[in-house]
């Protein structure tokens, strides 16, 4: 009988961690730094607009091989060929 009451027991308090578990991860989630929709969509356009996109030349024109990181033939590169 004391081994069904110590299963219980254990169980009992596996669901209690857990439980506690779960509590303290929501409160970590509470506490993290929350920013309003329209806040971060301003500032998500904001970067838009002022960050240069190299892979969409029609809206910011033609990239001179010296300025396009995605140029293998740069300085940096390492001349090998994939075949």
């Amino acid at each position: 009988m004391s081994a069904r009451t110590g299963g219980r027991q254990s169980m009992s308090e596996l669901k209690l961690r857990r439980l506690i578990e779960h509590n303290q991860r929501l409160r970590e989630d509470l506490a993290r730094p929350r920013l309003r929709v329209s806040e971060a969509s301003a500032s998500l356009i904001r970067y838009c607009k002022t960050t240069k996109d190299h892979l969409v030349p029609s809206v910011w024109g033609p990239v001179g091989r010296a300025e396009d990181p995605y140029n293998s033939s740069g300085a940096g590169s390492c001349k090998c060929s994939v075949q």
